[in-house]
């Protein structure tokens, strides 16, 4: 379709048509209230509506105390097991953990060590997509939104399976570990595509080596060289553990849950989920810290001064500066308060590279900007409100210094969180056993049928 003109007729007359929308059809906050309609299924103090039951994990960041929300040190449990335990029993043993985390969510306990060498292998086995499947949905069809490759290439894979619709326990436990490990390979032929097309710089497509983990084989498909160190491919798949999952409630896994209870297949629920992903309320904060901190580091003089930088936050929450949301992306979360554990572990983590690459001022300017923003958010609004940094604030460092282009920080958040999803995945399917359907209250407007010839 073409596109038209802002100055031409046809463009005026949509503007006409969407100003006569909104005078017809506008519903305010006060309704929302007035029949007490749980805007974005949140609660009045902001907490989520109950809408199931799950296993796979639990993500606490406050207490309720006779119907009061006490603020309260951050957890993240994967099955049961404090997100801290599995971090430093991989470190302790000096190996990754995205591998071990995939099993312990897919099946719901740790694995052995054959269990772990088998979920390795098969990662490995399933990387490569199907013959011909880059060249006919990724090179010919080149993208300038890398999310939106991913989604349409998991749709594809529908047509590669031999038996898509099958909803049995064996075949979503297949069809889960076959996309876990092709959305990364999805992610790197999408990239190289669109820069090629896009960019005009040149694109490769390395091999696989078969004793990569995950992180490793993603770092050997982006670098032109191939190399890089321990430490960094450590860091990365540190980021894809944390990424991993995070509650049932979260809108991506929830859309995959939504899907899933309708009994639609596996890549029409993922592909909507990295659709849901995509939305910049939910996996582009990352992106939307970078922009934030670029502009903070452009425009104070000083970054160690911590009035200077307070003034400028200052700006930011009375949209006199950043984009003019008002926001301090990165600060604040849903459901963490007082501390974002997955934040707590990153930035912990990071401090190592961010030294060997000279990072180390940006790093302190992040780390200045998340102890004085709740300071400052509270003398700006004058609300009494607990917020930490949240993951998303620095992550988005943490891939710079890793060398991942920016267009990749959602989607390497995608080839993370599709074990959560697909965990979640199986479990609506196996206890879930009704089609979600939520309802919306009716605000009919009485209008009388008019003949055509008579209408104003």
């Amino acid at each position: 379709m073409r596109r038209l003109n802002n100055e031409s007729p046809q463009s005026t007359t949509m503007q006409e048509l969407c100003a006569e929308y909104r005078k017809n059809n506008a519903i305010s906050r006060q309704e929302y209230e007035t029949h007490r309609v749980k805007r974005g299924l949140r609660n009045p103090d902001g907490t989520g509506v109950m809408a199931g039951l799950t296993h796979v994990c639990n993500v606490h960041g406050y207490l309720i105390d006779d119907g009061d929300k006490i603020p309260d040190q951050g957890r993240l449990t994967y099955r049961g097991i404090n997100i801290e335990d599995i971090v430093s029993g991989c470190q302790a043993e000096g190996r990754f953990g995205f591998e071990e985390v995939v099993w312990l969510l897919i099946f719901g306990k740790l694995p052995d060590r054959r269990q772990f060498g088998r979920i390795c292998e098969l990662l490995y086995e399933n990387r490569e997509l199907p013959e011909y499947f880059p060249e006919d949905m990724i090179i010919k069809a080149p993208s300038k939104n890398v999310m939106n490759k991913l989604a349409r290439s998991v749709l594809a894979l529908y047509s590669y399976d031999d038996d898509p619709e099958d909803m049995s326990l064996e075949n979503n436990m297949r069809q889960s570990i076959s996309l876990i490990a092709r959305l990364p390979s999805i992610m790197a032929y999408s990239y190289q595509v669109k820069r090629r097309h896009f960019d005009k710089e040149s694109m490769f497509f390395h091999p696989y080596e078969p004793g990569h983990r995950t992180a490793e084989a993603i770092l050997n498909a982006l670098r032109p060289d191939r190399k890089f160190t321990w430490e960094e491919a450590e860091l990365l798949d540190l980021c894809m553990v944390l990424h991993a999952e995070h509650g049932g409630g979260n809108n991506s896994t929830f859309t995959t849950r939504v899907l899933t209870s309708a009994g639609t297949d596996i890549y029409s629920a993922i592909g909507a989920a990295i659709g849901s992903l995509k939305g910049f309320r939910h996996g582009g904060a990352n992106h939307r810290v970078m922009n934030m901190m670029g502009e903070i580091m452009s425009h104070v003089g000083d970054w160690s001064d911590e009035e200077e930088v307070a003034r400028y936050l200052e700006k930011i929450l009375r949209k006199e500066a950043g984009d003019g949301s008002g926001l301090i992306y990165g600060m604040g979360h849903a459901i963490y308060t007082v501390s974002d554990p997955r934040a707590v572990i990153l930035k912990e983590k990071a401090k190592a590279l961010a030294a060997e690459k000279g990072y180390d001022k940006q790093l302190g300017l992040y780390e200045m900007v998340e102890r004085i923003s709740p300071r400052v958010f509270h003398e700006v609004t004058g609300k009494e409100k607990a917020i930490c940094a949240n993951v998303d604030f620095y992550s988005g460092l943490v891939y710079e210094m890793l060398g991942i282009p920016e267009e990749l920080y959602t989607p390497m958040f995608a080839v993370s969180r599709i074990a959560g999803w697909c965990a979640h995945r199986i479990e609506e399917l196996t206890t879930g056993g009704r089609i979600m359907r939520p309802a919306y209250r009716a605000l009919p407007v009485r209008q009388r049928y008019v003949p055509l010839d008579q209408r104003q």
